[in-house]
């Protein structure tokens, strides 16, 4: 079982997202502790290579596994989830 954190970044945005989210969102995070076996993830490419991503209607989760955690590094509505 993986321990799901999450970075500061992360838990800021956490804290902002619409309150009818953040239930869904956290669903998200019980489901990254049975990682690997978990469905829906995308790995990403270019410059989030190393990353993956779960889709939560039009907003994603994006993580990194370091054995044995998951680390969630952001967590934005998909029209800027990949901008820097």
């Amino acid at each position: 079982m993986a321990k799901v954190t999450l970075s500061l970044e992360a838990q800021t945005e956490f804290n902002s997202l619409p309150k009818s989210l953040k239930p869904r969102v956290l669903g998200v995070f019980i489901r990254l502790q049975s990682w690997p076996e978990v469905s829906g993830v995308k790995w990403l490419k270019h410059e989030w290579t190393g990353h993956a991503r779960i889709r939560v209607g039009d907003w994603r989760v994006i993580f990194t596994f370091e054995a044995p955690d998951v680390i969630v590094v952001r967590i934005k509505h998909r029209s800027e989830v990949y901008e820097d």
